[in-house]
């Protein structure tokens, strides 16, 4: 999927290309939909393997925790330590919090489990618990999310091994446009209106992810978020975080990374988490004018 683009979207890429987890699997075969999702115990290993490569991060909105998903599994980040959430070491490729507890995530199960036979693809999983437990959604053993996000009762998201954007609604998800993109962000005040960052720019689709369009005069940007209706904050190939209050015919340049970011979420317009390449975890509670660190490896 990756074409030759020019400098500034060969670097939006590269996060892709260095989240591209599993991209090698063979087919699968279908799987029952109503499996409870594995909760191997990682005692087999000489010694927790940590998160390895940061694919999602997000706040839970009921207890203000910082998620961590990563290459083996899911953790919070608790006084600057990553601290593994329930006993499972899945690959979460996409990761994006619902709500109070809600979670939803996608990838591949661990290695022993797709040794033992399991699909290598997780399809759509959902954690009504904060993530102890996951229960299946859709398309297990199929689809491949590498970017989920929420709009009120609908959940979007890419299937990396096709380049299909999918819409759901429950249990029901529905095949829409086909791009190359890294990152979707949508909103619950318009939940039919998505966002793409996309080698070529940013891409919006106003019919729930049936056909895109260039947004004109938007910065190519890594991730993007809607904060609220027309509020949209993301950040840049080379770490700078952009804003926009209108929908995105305005944007303004705000703070800058120390790196270039490899996983991006907006809490809110002014709390965002970012990772590094090297797994550092960042936090801005001023709408990126500034950040912290909250963890570093």
């Amino acid at each position: 999927m990756i074409k030759k683009f020019g400098l500034a979207a060969g670097a939006l890429l590269l996060a892709a290309v260095l989240t591209a987890c599993g991209a090698d699997e063979s087919s699968p075969q279908d799987a029952p939909q109503s499996t409870r999702q594995s909760t191997r115990q990682s005692t087999s290993r000489a010694a927790d393997p940590g998160v390895g490569h940061v694919h999602g991060l997000g706040v839970d909105p009921a207890t203000g925790t910082v998620y961590v998903a990563g290459h083996y599994g899911l953790f919070t980040v608790e006084g600057g330590t990553l601290r593994r959430v329930g006993d499972r070491d899945a690959d979460h490729m996409g990761f994006t919090v619902a709500g109070p507890g809600t979670f939803y995530a996608s990838g591949h199960p661990s290695a022993e489990d797709i040794a033992d036979g399991r699909p290598p693809h997780l399809g759509l999983i959902r954690s009504s618990d904060a993530g102890a437990t996951w229960q299946q959604v859709a398309l297990a053993g199929k689809a491949d999310f590498h970017a989920l996000q929420v709009a009120g009762t609908r959940v979007y998201g890419y299937d990396a091994q096709t380049g299909q954007v999918w819409r759901g609604e429950g249990a029901t998800l529905t095949p829409e446009a086909r791009l190359d993109l890294l990152d979707l962000g949508a909103g619950t005040g318009r939940p039919g209106t998505v966002y793409a960052t996309t080698p070529d720019g940013v891409k919006i689709s106003t019919d729930s992810g049936r056909t895109f369009r260039l947004l004109k005069g938007a910065p190519l940007l890594s991730f993007l978020d809607v904060t609220d209706k027309d509020g949209l904050i993301g950040v840049a190939p080379d770490g700078q975080v952009r804003s926009s209050t209108d929908g995105g015919a305005t944007w303004k340049a705000g703070g800058r990374l120390p790196m270039q970011a490899v996983a991006f979420t907006a809490v809110s317009a002014e709390r965002l988490l970012a990772a590094s390449m090297d797994g550092t975890v960042y936090e801005s509670t001023d709408g990126g004018t500034s950040f912290t660190t909250i963890h570093q490896p």
